[in-house]
């Protein structure tokens, strides 16, 4: 979570944003969907209730996204 947080306020012209948010190019099994690593972090925060909220507007602010991130890490303690 915190390596998502700081690739979300990367410049959008660095080589890491643009694989961030890039389709895969190449075929995929049959039935497999192509998925970028945006949709990945998309679907780990509908699993634990978050998928409505803006996470790349939430990462521009670091202090509000640490919060964020510490309170995920607090879910999934055991």
């Amino acid at each position: 979570m915190r390596w998502e947080g700081h690739v979300a306020r990367i410049v959008k012209r660095r080589a890491v944003y643009r694989i961030f948010v890039r389709k895969p190019e190449g075929k995929r099994p049959l039935g497999m969907p192509r998925s970028r690593w945006e949709d990945n972090i998309k679907m780990n925060l509908r699993k634990i209730g978050c998928g409505v909220m803006d996470w790349i507007d939430l990462a521009q602010d670091r202090d509000s996204w640490r919060e964020f991130v510490n309170a995920v890490m607090k879910l999934r303690a055991p």
